[in-house]
């Protein structure tokens, strides 16, 4: 049986990492996308990287990214793990994988049993799946909007690799959605914020309780 892993995505303030860290998670997700309420500049980035190096693994989320801006990230930025949350094709995770000596994780939108299938290309070359709700009709953001998808179809699935549980988790359905899906990694962004962008430390708080008061029921 393993631990569960907590990541917190989308932080963009100070207070909100030190925060975050105090509470001891495994993961704090920067996001690096324009059109997101959580998006934070390189700037930004560095220091909040700084703050959770050695604490938590500092993931950069980015979507359909060039490579010059990945690199540029990766050079001054340095996260632990790249989490691919667009359309990147399983050669472009292996390519920037070799390139920058970096984990990747891959986010898969799921409605129902067929998108799995698109799941097991990745799985070759990424070191985690993100499972994440399709996003509604109109919205530009392919994640963090508080859409959640059926988590039994997540139940007893074989991949080679790991996988996170995403979409429209908060406090008050954290708990069922590891009991039905069997994840032991489970990620939040939009259901601890107090509005779009903005996060609620105390929502957190209440979050990482409710995960933990749940035995993974399976190990990775």
């Amino acid at each position: 049986m393993t631990d569960l892993l907590i990541k917190i995505c989308g932080i963009s303030t100070e207070e909100t990492m030190q925060a975050t860290l105090d509470l001891g998670v495994d993961m704090v997700g920067l996001v690096f996308f324009p059109k997101s309420p959580r998006h934070v500049s390189l700037t930004q980035a560095c220091k909040l990287a700084d703050m959770a190096r050695g604490k938590a693994k500092v993931v950069a989320l980015t979507v359909n990214m060039d490579l010059d801006s990945l690199s540029r990230i990766n050079e001054l930025v340095a996260p632990d793990i790249f989490q691919f949350h667009g359309n990147e094709t399983p050669e472009a995770c292996a390519a920037a994988k070799v390139m920058y000596n970096k984990q990747v994780m891959k986010a898969v939108a799921i409605s129902d049993r067929s998108d799995l299938e698109e799941a097991l290309y990745y799985s070759i070359v990424a070191d985690r799946l993100l499972f994440d709700a399709k996003p509604p009709k109109g919205s530009d953001l392919p994640g963090g909007n508080g859409v959640t998808f059926d988590w039994d179809l997540l139940k007893d699935l074989d991949l080679a690799k790991p996988f996170m549980l995403s979409g429209g988790l908060d406090a008050s359905n954290v708990a069922q959605a590891i009991t039905r899906s069997g994840a032991t990694a489970v990620d939040v962004s939009s259901g601890v914020e107090r509005e779009k962008g903005v996060k609620d430390i105390e929502k957190i708080r209440a979050f990482v309780a409710a995960a933990r008061s749940v035995s993974p029921v399976a190990g990775e």
